[in-house]
C-alpha cells in the first residue's frame, strides 16, 4: 500500500515530474471515487479538480444514501437494489459519515377519507423497497397511527392527517464524503491529487490520449499519463471537446434546488417524505445539525428536478423553484413557511445522460453509462451519489479492458470493503463538541481537539449560531487542501448552505484564520474575503429572487 500526501504544493510537482497510468479528471464524487478505485488497485493515478473537491453537483445533492424509493415506481428495481447494496458497504466503510435516518411519509386524507388505491400502492411499495435491499438496514418499515406520526413531525396537519409510514435509509454531507474518498486515496493509496487546476489540453501520442495539459495558480503544467478518465460530471461534454475535436451533446443538465429554514418551523425529528400538490413528485423534509437536547438547528427541504439551460457555474435559486419547495411544505404543515424564513439555498444539475425520448427530467433513468473515444479517453456520465463505488468499478474495469498495457495485477476492485480514512463506529452516548467533530473527522477527531488544546479560542465558534469550531478552518487549510474561504465555509463545513448572510459576516475572521498557513499578506486575506462577500452578495441578489433576510435563532 503506497502513502501519499495531500499538500496541494507537492501534488503540483509530482504531477510535473510522475508519469501516471490514469489521470482522472474531475473532483466530483464520482472522479474521487475512481481516483480511490484505481490507486487501492496499485495504479499510478493523478486526479486534477478546476474548481474545489465536490464544488459542482457532489456539494448540492439532497445529502441522503438511498435507494430512492421513487425509482420503484419507475420500475427500476435494478438501480434500487443495487444503491441499497451500496449503502450498506457505505455504512461499513465510512460509519462515522453515513448515519441510518427514519422517514416518515404522512398519509393524508381529502375529506376525512383515504384513497384505498393510494393506501395499498404505497403498502406494498414499502414491502418491495424492503425485500429489494431496504431490510439490510436491519429495520423493516412500519405503519404508524396519527399520534405516532405528529409525535415525530408536530406541526403536521393533524385534521388532514390520517396516520404514516415509517422506513430507514441513510444520510451523509456529500461534500465531506467526496473529500474523505480523495484523501483516501492521496493519503493510503498514493495517488497524486490537486484541487484548482484546470485541464486546458488534452495530450495525444499516436493517437490515443496520453495525458493533459493543466494550468495551475498561473502556470501550466504537463501531466504525463498512459490513460485518461473523464469524470467532469455536467462538464464531460466540454473535457470530451478537447478530446474528441467536436462539442458533443450527451448532458441533459436537471437543476435541482434546496431551501433551508430554521428547525422550529418545523420541527421534525426524523427525515419526512411530503407529496408536491398538483405533482407526481415528493420532497424530502430533512432535520439538520443536531442539538443536545433532542433537537436541530435546521432543516432543509428538497429537491426540485428541472431542466437547465444557464450556464453550468453557478445556477441559481429562481422564485419559482423557491415558490415549488414552499408549496410543498405548506401543504404538509399546519404553520406556514414564506421566503422570510428561509435562512439558505443551494442549486445543483444532475449530469443525466440524455436519451431519445423526451419527458421531464424527473423520469430519466439515473444509470450511469461508460463510453470510450477512439483516443481511449474512457467517460462517466450520469448515476447517482449512492452508487459512486460502483460507478467507479465499472469506469476503471473499462479502463484497463481496453488499455491493455497497463500493469496485469490490478483486475479486481478493492474497493467494496475498503476502509475511508477516520471510520470508525460511533459512541452511542457521545454529546457536544465531540459529538460534532466524531461525525464529521471520525478517528481524525483528536487532531482537531489537539489543535483547540494548544488554543482554546479555537474551540469558539466558526459562525455564529452553528456548531462548526475555529480549528476546522485551520485543519482545513493545513490537511484538507482548502485553498479560498469558500472552500472551508462551503465544503469543508456546510455554512455558506446553512447561514449564508451569517458566513459573509465572518469572512474576514475566516481569512485570517487561513493567512498563515497560507502565506497570505494582510492584503491578500482581505481579498479572499472579499471574493467570498461578493459571491454571497451574487447569491442574495440573484434576478427576481428575495433577499434572505432571515436569521438563525
Amino acid at each position: 500500500m503506497a502513502s501519499g500526501t495531500f499538500d496541494r504544493s507537492a501534488n503540483l510537482r509530482n504531477l510535473a515530474e510522475t508519469t501516471f497510468d490514469v489521470l482522472v479528471i474531475g473532483g466530483g464524487i464520482t472522479g474521487a471515487g475512481v481516483a480511490l478505485d484505481a490507486a487501492s488497485r496499485g495504479l499510478r493515478t493523478a486526479l486534477v479538480e478546476r474548481d474545489d473537491f465536490a464544488s459542482g453537483t457532489s456539494s448540492k445533492s439532497s445529502k441522503l444514501v438511498h435507494g430512492g424509493l421513487r425509482y420503484l415506481q419507475n420500475g427500476d428495481i435494478r438501480l434500487v437494489y443495487e444503491a441499497l447494496r451500496e449503502r450498506q458497504r457505505l455504512r461499513h466503510n465510512a460509519p462515522h459519515l453515513v448515519h441510518m435516518l427514519p422517514f416518515l411519509i404522512p398519509i393524508f386524507s381529502k375529506d376525512g377519507l383515504i384513497n384505498p388505491k393510494v393506501a395499498r400502492a404505497l403498502g406494498s411499495a414499502m414491502w418491495m423497497y424492503d425485500l429489494t435491499g431496504g431490510a439490510r438496514i436491519g429495520k423493516l418499515h412500519r405503519r404508524l397511527k396519527k399520534a405516532a406520526a405528529v409525535e415525530h413531525m408536530p406541526t403536521l396537519p393533524v385534521d388532514r392527517l390520517a396516520g404514516a409510514y415509517l422506513y430507514y435509509d441513510a444520510a451523509a454531507d456529500d461534500a465531506r464524503l467526496t473529500l474523505t474518498l480523495a484523501r483516501t486515496a492521496a493519503l493510503d493509496h498514493g495517488a497524486v491529487i490537486a484541487n484548482h487546476t484546470n485541464v486546458v489540453e488534452i495530450l495525444h501520442t499516436d493517437g490515443r490520449a496520453s495525458g493533459a495539459i493543466v494550468e495551475a495558480d498561473g502556470a501550466r503544467i504537463t501531466v504525463r499519463a498512459r490513460a485518461v478518465v473523464n469524470a467532469a460530471g455536467v462538464w464531460s461534454d466540454d473535457v470530451r471537446a478537447l478530446d474528441e475535436g467536436d462539442h458533443p451533446d450527451s448532458i441533459r443538465p436537471a437543476k435541482g434546488i434546496h431551501i433551508t429554514v430554521p428547525w422550529s418551523k418545523v420541527r421534525n425529528d426524523i427525515a419526512v417524505v411530503v407529496p408536491v400538490p398538483k405533482d407526481k413528485r415528493s420532497v424530502f423534509v430533512v432535520p439538520w445539525l443536531p442539538k443536545d437536547d433532542g433537537g436541530f438547528h435546521l432543516t432543509y427541504i428538497g429537491t426540485t428536478d428541472t431542466d437547465y439551460e444557464g450556464t453550468l457555474d453557478e445556477p441559481q435559486c429562481t422564485p419559482d423553484d423557491v415558490a415549488y419547495l414552499l408549496r410543498a411544505i405548506n401543504a404538509a404543515v399546519s404553520e406556514p413557511i414564506t421566503t422570510a424564513d428561509v435562512v439558505g439555498t443551494w442549486a445543483g444539475l444532475r449530469p443525466l445522460v440524455k436519451e431519445a425520448s423526451s419527458g421531464r427530467t424527473a423520469d430519466l433513468s439515473r444509470r450511469h453509462k461508460v463510453r470510450v473515444s477512439d483516443q481511449g479517453v474512457v467517460t462517466i456520465t450520469g448515476g447517482k451519489l449512492t452508487t459512486y463505488r460502483e460507478m467507479a468499478e465499472d469506469t476503471v474495469d473499462t479502463l484497463l479492458k481496453h488499455e491493455t498495457g497497463l500493469p496485469r495485477g490490478t483486475r479486481h476492485s478493492r474497493t467494496a470493503k475498503l476502509k475511508l480514512r477516520g471510520a470508525m463506529a460511533l459512541k452511542a452516548n457521545i454529546t457536544g463538541r465531540d459529538r460534532h467533530l466524531a461525525e464529521r473527522f471520525g478517528s481524525e477527531a483528536p487532531a482537531l481537539q489537539a489543535l483547540i488544546d494548544e488554543d482554546p479560542s479555537l474551540g469558539e465558534p466558526l459562525v455564529p449560531g452553528l456548531p462548526y469550531v475555529r480549528a476546522e478552518a485551520i485543519y482545513a487549510t493545513r490537511h484538507e487542501m482548502a485553498t479560498t474561504v469558500d472552500d472551508v465555509l462551503s465544503r469543508r463545513t456546510r455554512a455558506r448552505l446553512q447561514a449564508r448572510d451569517e458566513t459573509a459576516a465572518v469572512a474576514g475572521a475566516v481569512a485570517a484564520l487561513m493567512a498563515p498557513e497560507l502565506g497570505w499578506s494582510a492584503a491578500e486575506a482581505e481579498a479572499h474575503a472579499a471574493t467570498y462577500v461578493a459571491l454571497v452578495a451574487a447569491e442574495r441578489t440573484a434576478p427576481g429572487l428575495p433577499l434572505i433576510e432571515a436569521s438563525l435563532p
